[in-house]
């Protein structure tokens, strides 16, 4: 169920009417970004990755940026998308740094923009920052054909942000509202998904990531309105819904 808060604030938002349903292990696989964002990754890592990707049918896999092109040239022909992270973890980057970055993501084959929110600008009052972030880094992913999602980072944020960031970020156009980088105090939660579906509505997507490694709670999250899931447990996860795949 959602929150007692989301209801209360958006009464117009049912409980449940967002999950999306999961009939089977494909399904389920098919909502995954599969995520290999450590600072150690190798390029055998990054291959494994892509070659899982196809196997399983994730949805796409969530690469660092200098892993772009390799990650676009292991599954060019495929149905898998390739995303990057921008401004990652702390989102603290200049504007016009995550732009370069952007931009250079899609050039080398991205097709799917995770953008950390300047959590500080939003906590100084500085919204005009934010929105226009949000708003530039949109237009630039949308010229190319692409998706962008905002990062909240929401172990950083009062329940108020949680609802700001949220509304500048539907009122900027960007595709998904994400729960958090993995790489902070603490990941995804149901309340938080429920939140951000609470506000945003059925306008945009939202991504839940951060410390979901088990299909009960990939389950939990899509029961709190996500209908996106980053994880890097994807493979144990869709063999707990029941997939096999031969070699």
């Amino acid at each position: 169920m959602k929150s007692d808060l989301v209801m209360a604030v958006y009464p117009s938002v049912v409980a449940g009417t967002l999950a999306l349903p999961v009939s089977d292990w494909r399904s389920a696989a098919s909502l995954i970004d599969h995520t290999l964002l450590t600072a150690d990754a190798t390029r055998n890592q990054v291959i494994a990755l892509c070659h899982e990707a196809v196997r399983f049918g994730f949805h796409a896999v969530m690469v660092t940026p200098t892993n772009v092109a390799l990650a676009a040239a292991q599954l060019r022909g495929t149905a898998v998308k390739v995303g990057t992270v921008v401004g990652f973890p702390l989102g603290a980057n200049l504007t016009l740094t995550k732009m370069v970055e952007a931009d250079a993501a899609l050039r080398n084959g991205a097709h799917e923009l995770d953008m950390v929110m300047n959590v500080g600008a939003l906590k100084s009052g500085d919204r005009l920052l934010v929105l226009t972030e949000m708003r530039s880094l949109t237009r630039l992913a949308h010229q190319h054909g692409a998706l962008l999602k905002v990062i909240l980072e929401n172990a950083l944020l009062s329940q108020e942000e949680k609802i700001l960031s949220c509304a500048l970020a539907a009122d900027a156009g960007v595709d998904f509202v994400k729960t958090s980088t993995g790489m902070s105090e603490s990941g995804a939660a149901h309340a938080d998904v429920a939140l951000m579906r609470g506000v945003v509505g059925l306008k945009i997507g939202v991504k839940a990531a951060g410390g979901i490694r088990t299909a009960a709670q990939f389950m939990d999250m899509l029961d709190a309105g996500a209908n996106r899931i980053g994880t890097s447990s994807s493979v144990q996860i869709v063999q707990e819904l029941g997939a096999v795949v031969s070699e």
